[in-house]
């Protein structure tokens, strides 16, 4: 059987998840769709390239537009939005409206709640949606819930994550391999944690959340801080089940020292100030100024680390199960790690919908996603995973 896919945004998430979805997901036809046609017809042709196929199709589409994307799912089986995360509730709502399942790279998740608010609407009509599909949340949700279900009587899990350079140069020892609205989103605010079973609000860069910890070389010593998001619906669906639930992200030592003190500055800020005769909004200058300068450039080579720790019993004895993932830059695809272990994975969830691999209604991913068929969908793509359960007492 074969599939019509969309993928909303044709940037460099898009690009790879259709280009997954053409190899990978049993596709019929990819519509590659984005506000401007010349973005979707290039990276339409990239990706047919890449794949070997003519099964990615451009389209142009407003995302805002109910309309025009009634027009263009009506006829889609499974949907993919790689879009800015505000417009996903009006795709939620078109793709329910056209009985096309949907998911999308997330970011957000106040908008991630109001989005499964449309559980029931979505359950009668037999479709999926599946918010937060992503690098984290997404495949951090999974790989989390999987640890957890390898331990009979998990207490709590821990999440680390990062995409960093694999050639870091100074000041920064950082590169940016998607928007940079992005990244200090991740920066700005508080994020969800469980501790003692109940979740709390926790503060990005909250210095009781600071640690150090190794990886192998050539990476060495890392330092891993609290930022926004990462955690999305997880501290709900777990609470009162797990004692804790933590993410914190991964950069080379400094990092949370430069932004930490640009966030104490106020240049994370949203909100106008006047300067001189101007009203300006501090992170926008931030973004003018110093986005250029983390740019990645075409070979930039970059590297995804990934590091899920659950705790608990097992067989009536102290136990941990450990989760690694190390994903680097492909030379042959051009794609960076953040492209293969984002777009990629919106694309393997993507393709579970279209399958009726994943139930109806609108459901956390680290529900709604069967763990075990992720982490086999993630090998067969080369994904290099090292999973271990070992007894601590």
């Amino acid at each position: 059987m074969s599939f019509r896919y969309a993928v909303l945004g044709a940037g460099r998430q898009g690009i790879a998840a259709a280009y997954d979805l053409a190899l990978q997901g049993d596709a019929e036809a990819v519509i590659m769709a984005d506000r401007d046609l010349a973005t979707a017809q290039a990276s339409a042709s990239r990706a047919n390239h890449l794949s070997g196929t003519s099964l990615i199709e451009p389209a142009q589409l407003d995302a805002s537009d109910p309309n025009a994307l009634m027009r263009l799912l009506e006829d889609i089986d499974s949907v993919l939005s790689a879009v800015p995360s505000p417009l996903n509730l009006g795709i939620t709502e078109a793709a329910i409206d056209s009985r096309a399942h949907m998911c999308d790279l997330g970011g957000n998740t106040a908008l991630v709640n109001r989005q499964l608010a449309f559980d029931e609407q979505a359950r009668s009509r037999g479709v999926s949606v599946i918010p937060d599909c992503g690098q984290v949340p997404g495949m951090g949700t999974s790989l989390m819930a999987c640890a957890i279900e390898m331990l009979e009587v998990p207490e709590g899990v821990k999440l680390w994550d990062g995409g960093i350079p694999q050639d870091p140069v100074e000041p920064w020892n950082y590169l940016l391999t998607f928007n940079i609205g992005g990244l200090t989103n991740e920066y700005f605010g508080t994020t969800v944690f469980l501790r003692d079973g109940q979740p709390i609000e926790v503060s990005c860069f909250d210095p009781d959340g600071y640690e150090l910890l190794d990886f192998p070389e050539p990476f060495g010593t890392l330092e891993a801080f609290v930022t926004a998001g990462g955690t999305s619906t997880a501290p709900s669906t777990y609470a009162g089940k797990l004692q804790y639930l933590e993410n914190r992200t991964l950069r080379y030592p400094g990092h949370a020292a430069q932004w930490k003190a640009f966030s104490d500055a106020g240049l994370l800020e949203t909100a106008p100030i006047v300067v001189g005769d101007a009203e300006v909004v501090p992170r926008e200058v931030l973004h003018t100024l110093l986005g250029p300068k983390l740019e990645a450039s075409a070979d930039a080579r970059d590297v995804i680390l990934v590091r899920v720790v659950a705790t608990g019993r097992d067989q009536g004895r102290a136990a941990l199960a450990q989760i690694d993932l190390i994903d680097r830059f492909d030379p042959e695809t051009g794609f960076t790690a953040m492209q293969r272990c984002t777009g990629w994975d919106g694309a393997i969830v993507t393709a579970m919908m279209a399958r009726g691999e994943t139930p109806a209604g609108a459901i956390p991913r680290e529900i709604s996603v069967d763990r075990q068929h992720y982490v086999d969908e993630l090998r067969q793509r080369g994904f290099e995973l090292e999973i271990e359960k070992r007894y601590t007492d």
